[in-house]
């Protein structure tokens, strides 16, 4: 896969914020990245992981957000780590991002001896493969990806799990007609989940869920108000356009206690 990063480009995102070095065809950075980032709730002095980073977005556009907060990011393609690691620096932000060359699947050993150990994150962040692998991508990295094989995002999640702290929370992407599988999958380990759909344009169905969950936690689901993207002419609403190039954050949280 590392020929197909030969070709790449120079993108900006989060209005010029962010410059990103990331191949020109395969897998690209979208609105995904920069959506999982601003859901993402952390602190200065915690520990962040974001789980198939590729080339860097969501974990780069969460440091960049939030001063202080260290993050790792974990990606198994060789080519799209050393991108990550180039985006690091290429943004000042090597002294708190560090990409590791990892299998999301590997065992437990490998990710404690890349420096991961168990119940040492304060958040997981992660955008899983979730396209059936009935009509892959011809694109090695794309198909690598959003390509998901069967049981791996409980696979994932199981990870997560491991590398969160007691009442760690976990942030996640997901399409919206798979809400229920997902819901099923973290009803093992996780409580409190928070849910927002993220509808395309008005009156059509949700393209995408953002999902918050806190490991250990007994509280029951919440839906949140959706985000809308664009209007009926396909213009950004406010809203999107404050969080894809403001860099606003997007808490999934509501009143109760245990979600601040």
């Amino acid at each position: 896969m590392a020929a197909e990063c030969d070709a790449t480009s120079v993108d900006a995102v989060l209005g010029g914020r962010l410059v990103l070095r990331q191949p020109r065809r395969g897998h690209r950075v979208g609105h995904d990245a920069i959506l999982l980032a601003a859901a993402t709730s952390a602190q200065a002095g915690e520990r962040a992981v974001d789980l198939g980073a590729g080339a860097g977005a969501a974990g780069l556009a969460l440091a960049l957000r939030i001063e202080g907060l260290a993050v790792t990011l974990v990606e198994i393609d060789p080519a799209l780590a050393r991108l990550a690691r180039e985006n690091a620096e290429r943004n000042g932000l090597a002294d708190r991002v560090r990409p590791v060359c990892l299998d999301v699947g590997a065992p437990a050993r490998a990710f404690a001896g890349a420096g991961l150990a168990a119940e040492a994150a304060d958040c997981v962040l992660m955008n899983p493969p979730f396209n059936a692998p009935h009509s892959p991508s011809p694109n090695a990295s794309r198909r690598l990806a959003h390509a998901a094989r069967r049981g791996a995002l409980r696979q994932w999640l199981r990870v997560a799990s491991r590398l969160l702290r007691p009442s760690g929370a976990l942030t996640l992407i997901w399409r919206a007609d798979g809400v229920a599988e997902v819901l099923a999958a973290l009803a093992s380990g996780f409580g409190a989940v928070t849910v927002m759909p993220v509808y395309g344009k008005p009156g059509a169905p949700a393209v995408r869920i953002l999902l918050r969950a806190i490991k250990g936690s007994g509280a029951p689901l919440a839906l949140l108000p959706g985000l809308l993207l664009a209007d009926a002419q396909g213009r950004p609403t406010a809203d999107a356009e404050a969080v894809l190039r403001g860099g606003a954050k997007l808490p999934l949280v509501c009143s109760r206690k245990v979600y601040t």
